[in-house]
């Protein structure tokens, strides 16, 4: 095996620092294995890291990556639960300190000294990443890793749909953001049988609400040509959406959530956004709204995910736009970017 790889590196937190460069393959320590990746999906952070527009920490320089699968290359003299040859999809949560409140009790997500792949510690868009073993899930043979590569956004969307918000058949859901987790969070909440399904977007997202109409969601709706605090009291009983996902990014977006959830009903936050938010919250007091925010995923999470992924449960036909390699990283980034791809998969 050559001791060398290509590896997708931020280099500087200037925008655009990002370049194809040859690395040495990291040595495992005990608890450690080598995966050589079968394929990592490109996440809007990747993207904003590459602009420079993120709004959290990044130490530079970085391999860029955190949702990827591969094969077991090698493995640690205390990693027991795999072998090599093992095909595995690996979690996000590269570094956790194991020892607080949060690691004790399986919200290890929430640990915080949580240290994730792509920003802080090298990813996975290189033909090996060293990975910690408590990271890994087993996947079965005929998950193919392109697809398997997305359990970690669908793990995004089963935590905050599923796990943190109430759905029942028949709820008024609309979704805020049509990008990948917004389109997942979609398909959780279909799965859970939402009434009236609405994922909204800006002219820019034609694509990704083309994705939404795929999926089968009952109304993708193009903000610029329809007022959606009116077409939402249009539908249903008229009183408004029983949850309302925010995964637009933009802190504005969680004015139109409290303009259109129902008295009673539920806001689950899921998009970052640093702006700060300059509107009343009065509307959350006077209607009694629940708050929720939702942050990463679990354990018990990624092992319904890989099931219900390995199962076709999930649809993600029209997620995935494109499959490339390595070098092709710019036009999947650039293409994810102005909103010609929904979602991209790069193979090593």
């Amino acid at each position: 095996m050559s001791s060398s790889m290509a590896a997708v590196v931020q280099f500087d937190l200037k925008p655009g620092s990002v370049e194809l460069r040859e690395m040495t393959i990291p040595e495992i320590g005990e608890d450690e294995v080598l995966l050589q990746v079968g394929a990592v999906s490109v996440c809007g952070s990747d993207v904003h890291q590459y602009h420079g527009s993120q709004s959290w920490p990044v130490a530079t320089p970085v391999v860029l990556g955190h949702e990827f699968g591969g094969i077991v290359a090698k493995k640690g003299s205390r990693a027991h639960g795999v072998k090599e040859g093992d095909r595995v999809v690996s979690e996000t949560a590269s570094y956790i300190c194991g020892r607080c409140m949060m690691c004790r009790t399986g919200a290890y997500n929430l640990c915080p000294e949580r240290k994730g792949f792509g920003y802080g510690i090298n990813g996975a868009m290189a033909g090996f990443v060293k990975v910690a073993e408590r990271c890994l899930h087993h996947i079965p043979d005929n998950l193919p890793f392109e697809k398997a590569a997305l359990t970690e956004p669908c793990c995004v969307g089963y935590n905050a749909v599923l796990e943190k918000s109430k759905v029942r058949p028949g709820d008024t859901v609309v979704v805020l953001g049509p990008g990948p987790i917004g389109l997942l969070c979609a398909e959780m909440a279909r799965l859970a049988g939402a009434g009236p399904l609405i994922v909204a977007g800006m002219a820019r997202d034609a694509s990704r609400l083309a994705a939404a109409e795929e999926l089968g969601v009952t109304h993708a709706i193009n903000l610029e040509e329809v007022n959606l605090k009116e077409f939402v009291h249009g539908v249903g009983d008229g009183l408004g959406a029983h949850l309302v996902v925010d995964a637009a990014g933009a802190s504005a977006a969680l004015k139109t959530a409290l303009d259109i959830v129902r008295p009673g009903g539920q806001i689950t936050k899921v998009g970052w956004g640093p702006q700060p938010l300059g509107f009343s919250l009065d509307p959350l007091v006077q209607k009694a709204v629940t708050l929720q925010g939702s942050f990463s995923h679990t354990f018990q999470n990624w092992e319904m995910v890989v099931s219900m992924l390995a199962s076709g449960q999930i649809n993600l036909e029209p997620i995935i736009s494109r499959v490339a390699g390595l070098q092709d990283w710019r036009d999947c980034f650039d293409g994810m970017h102005n909103g010609n791809y929904v979602k991209t998969v790069l193979q090593p």
